[in-house]
């Protein structure tokens, strides 16, 4: 199991609404969450070895959010 960190601009559930289908849609990821109490917005993502970063960060791209891993 891998686990990713990623700074974004998903600030409430209607943004977290919005990013679900596509995060959802994306294979090697089995379990994500942002805490929106953060002041960066921290994605969480955990799943198979080798999550490709600039899967997730493209993902967020498309569905209008910016996402930087930390």
């Amino acid at each position: 199991m891998e686990t990713l960190k990623f700074k974004t601009n998903i600030k409430c559930g209607g943004c977290i609404a919005a990013v679900t289908p596509h995060l959802n849609n994306l294979l090697a990821i089995e379990k994500w969450e942002v805490d929106t109490q953060n002041p960066d917005k921290i994605l969480t993502v955990e799943g198979k070895q080798g999550i490709d970063t600039y899967q997730v960060i493209d993902t967020l791209e498309k569905a209008g959010y910016k996402a930087e891993k930390i």
